[in-house]
């Protein structure tokens, strides 16, 4: 069983972190940009470890001309 006030438990969470910010930061930046509100909204809500906002930056933003 995982202890929270372990050590290990609190350098995962700061690790996680570190991964998912930007991700996140850069997902939304290019949602806003695209005018894309409701990819902007579901990302700023979900927290899922950075796996929707890597799928929206490679897959299902819009291509600028």
């Amino acid at each position: 069983m995982i202890d929270p006030n372990s050590v290990y438990f609190t350098i995962g969470i700061i690790l996680l972190m570190i991964w998912s910010i930007p991700w996140k930061g850069v997902a939304l930046w290019k949602a806003e940009r695209n005018k894309q509100k409701v990819w902007f909204v579901v990302m700023l809500l979900a927290n899922t470890l950075a796996i929707l906002e890597i799928l929206y930056i490679y897959k299902f933003q819009k291509k600028r001309k």
